[in-house]
């Protein structure tokens, strides 16, 4: 083989082994990338000001650890993980059966935010326009809760399109997607849970 023939055949060579990445797992993987700039931002934000109000309600007057909406959330990643787990071996049932529980873990975590506020601005009176405390607050955790009710929503089209009869099975790829963007809205929460909820107070 001449030296030609050698530089000729190279690149095809490396041709055949590259692999061109999956466009699916690019744009999740930099739209959580995005995403977590976003919420270091109102992260970081809200420790600046964190103790700089003038005038109350402050942290500690208001603020109880909302435990059981943290083990809600946090808990369903671990069934939308079962959930997966149960659609990747084909189980159609139990796929279901672990998704409606995801869902309404998620719910119950919607729920509890929404008691909270509703407390926070018709007992405490405490409203974005308060003190600096209601402002960084309702921002950032405004913030993680439309992100969840973006989760929620795309949770609840899976679960309508497959009780409907769509053969969901064949789009395990986009519910995969769909549990990370999940598992991102989940861990940003002990970030927020720790800064709002424990250093915070």
């Amino acid at each position: 083989m001449t030296p030609e023939n050698t530089l000729k055949g190279s690149p095809l060579t490396l041709a055949e082994g590259w692999h061109t990445p999956d466009r699916g797992t690019i744009g999740v993987a930099f739209l959580i990338i995005t995403e977590t700039a976003l919420f270091t931002i109102f992260v970081v934000a809200y420790l600046v000001y964190m103790g700089k109000s003038l005038s109350g309600p402050f942290p500690k007057d208001v603020l109880d650890l909302p435990v059981l909406a943290t083990i809600c959330l946090l808990s369903s990643s671990v069934t939308i993980v079962l959930a997966e787990q149960a659609l990747h071996k084909g189980h159609l049932g139990l796929f279901k059966l672990w998704w409606i529980v995801t869902i309404v873990l998620g719910l119950e975590f919607l729920g509890a935010t929404a008691y909270e506020w509703h407390k926070l601005i018709y007992e405490d009176h405490l409203t974005i326009r308060t003190n600096l405390f209601g402002t960084t607050y309702y921002s950032l955790v405004g913030l993680h809760a439309s992100h969840v009710i973006a989760g929620m929503i795309f949770l609840l089209v899976v679960m309508a399109v497959t009780l409907a009869g769509f053969p969901i099975q064949t789009q395990f790829r986009r519910v995969r997607f769909l549990s990370w963007y999940w598992h991102f809205v989940d861990a940003v929460w002990i970030v927020v849970f720790t800064v709002v909820y424990v250093v915070g107070r």
